[in-house]
């Protein structure tokens, strides 16, 4: 303990007792006690105690006055057990002290104030070193062994580590002192005899003996610290994969992947291994910097010993130590989901659409395909819609947005279609507002496809504005059967409106099956059947 910790404390002490048992002094007074009055205290029996002891302390004033009255505080505490010895000294009991660091203050009150403090320190002997560990690295040429010391003695202790044969017999005696790991030279020991291990631990106090351990050097050999060699991060994923090296070539080491970000604490992580030197960590974030590191531990059995505590079984899993670090950036994300594509066959216009919650970054650009694979055309990002030229023979295109960390599924597109007639009643129910148009609609009786090729996958609805080239249009699940046009369809034209139905075989162009004039503006309705031309489809 330095001088200037044993000064706060008893200053720390000294305030919280003048706060709470005395007034605040008159400026005479506190000038008085600084300057003029002096004392010491004396404890029996002398230093060092030990934890547990029943302590006396006298304290003594330099000027003799019975009037006089002394107070003791120990951490804080008043102390009610004293006897008056004579006019400058009080003798106080303090029984059973088990606070390792206590400070002990004098003081009378202001007629003759003295005040002065100790501090002492408890001991105690040292506890039995336990859990010894012993490693070596494949390609060192020391040992490194480590116990665990116990509570703190406050007192020098020296640690005897003692190497025995099997039959006892002492080879080599090392000493530390106040430490709780040593170094012994490899160079000693015979890699296949057994030794035994043993630390005594002495202070002023006691003594404490270790249980003998254990030790075979080819037991205790852990393997070297393996190398990250890359990370990679596969198809933009948050999937991060692993290559890593090592010296080592046993089948029984595996890998273990530790990590962190923004040197936050570590967090250990169970890898998938996808082959040899290869290891997987899944369920990371985007756009993250991570901290990897990496160890490899030998899961062969090791021989365990029944005469003696076996360092080998205590450490029955042999790790390398860590790897140095390998920093790695995880990409954004890229998109997952087909671009929600529409499309009007009168000049081929493409309206494609994409949700920003499916991916990061940015779209740089859309690129077309023929349905042969070759690329037709590519669109700037800011585009909301596309014209292309096609000869009359291309029956379908598919399209994919281009963004920052990769590409969207291509989505199919068809174009070809022939008119059959309609097998949809359509209703319309004005808002009184203006502010809507709801559309409905139900399947006749026994026109509802059923057939596998027919299966009904999901509707389009449909808005062409009349006076312009404007498109307006919504997909919908197919267990849906209405929907609603907002807008001020008083003062707006509404245009044509049309429903589509997506089903699994061809497309059809059906004839209008039916017309509702509001605000001198047609709608019409159409119905159509939709072909899987490429496989899989969404528009």
């Amino acid at each position: 303990m330095t001088v200037s910790s044993v000064i706060s404390r008893c200053i720390i002490v000294l305030l919280t007792f003048s706060i709470n048992y005395f007034p605040l002094l008159p400026v005479g007074c506190q000038r008085a006690m600084t300057t003029r009055y002096t004392g010491y205290l004396v404890v029996e029996p002398a230093p060092l105690f030990l934890m547990g002891s029943n302590l006396t302390v006298y304290c003594h004033t330099h000027k003799c006055d019975w009037r006089a009255k002394i107070y003791m505080v120990l951490n804080g505490k008043p102390v009610d057990k004293w006897e008056r010895i004579n006019c400058t000294t009080v003798k106080f009991y303090l029984p059973s002290i088990w606070i390792p660091l206590s400070a002990a203050i004098c003081s009378n009150i202001c007629i003759a104030s003295v005040f002065f403090c100790f501090n002492h320190v408890l001991l105690v002997p040292p506890d039995k070193p336990d859990t010894i560990t012993c490693e070596t690295a494949k390609s060192s040429s020391l040992i490194n062994c480590s116990w665990t010391r116990g509570q703190e003695t406050y007192l020098p202790t020296l640690y005897n580590i003692s190497v025995n044969r099997e039959n006892g017999s002492q080879i080599r005696l090392f000493q530390i002192q106040d430490a709780d790991k040593i170094t012994i030279p490899r160079s000693m020991f015979d890699e296949n005899t057994t030794y035994l291990i043993i630390i005594t631990a002495s202070n002023h106090f006691g003594t404490s003996q270790s249980d003998p351990v254990v030790l075979r050097v080819k037991d205790i050999v852990i393997p070297d610290a393996p190398i990250i060699m890359q990370i990679q991060f596969p198809s933009n994923s948050v999937a991060a994969t692993l290559q890593w090296k090592s010296n080592e070539s046993s089948v029984y080491l595996r890998p273990h992947v530790m990590l962190r970000t923004n040197n936050t604490s570590w967090e250990m992580r169970a890898g998938v291994e996808l082959g040899k030197n290869l290891i997987r960590v899944d369920n990371l974030t985007h756009l993250t910097e991570y901290e990897f590191q990496m160890k490899i531990c030998n899961t062969a059995p090791v021989p365990t010993h029944t005469n003696a505590s076996s360092i080998s079984a205590r450490k029955a899993l042999l790790c390398s130590k860590w790897s140095p670090s390998v920093r790695k950036k995880s990409p954004g994300k890229g998109p997952s989901q087909q671009l929600q594509v529409w499309r009007k066959v009168r000049g081929n216009k493409l309206w494609p659409l994409m949700s920003p919650e499916d991916f990061s970054g940015k779209v740089i650009e859309y690129d077309i395909f023929l349905d042969n694979g070759q690329k037709l055309k590519t669109c700037a990002a800011e585009c909301i819609q596309c014209s292309v030229q096609l000869p009359a023979e291309v029956s379908s295109l598919s399209i994919s947005a281009v963004t920052t960390y990769g590409k969207s599924p291509p989505a199919d597109v068809i174009l070809r279609q022939s008119g059959v007639p309609g097998s949809l009643l359509i209703k319309f129910s004005p808002a009184a507002d203006g502010s809507a148009v709801f559309v409905s609609w139900s399947w006749t009786t026994g026109n509802y496809p059923s057939t596998q090729e027919e299966e009904l996958r999901y509707y389009v609805i449909e808005r062409t504005i009349v006076s312009g080239e404007g498109l307006w249009w919504q997909k919908l699940a197919k267990d849906l059967n209405s929907t609603s046009i907002t807008g001020r369809l008083t003062t707006e034209p509404l245009g044509n409106l049309a429903v589509h139905i997506r089903t699994a075989k061809i497309l059809h162009h059906i004839m209008p099956t039916s017309q509702l004039w509001t605000n001198d503006v047609v709608i019409a309705i159409y119905f159509y059947v939709q072909s899987t031309l490429m496989g899989t489809s969404s528009v």
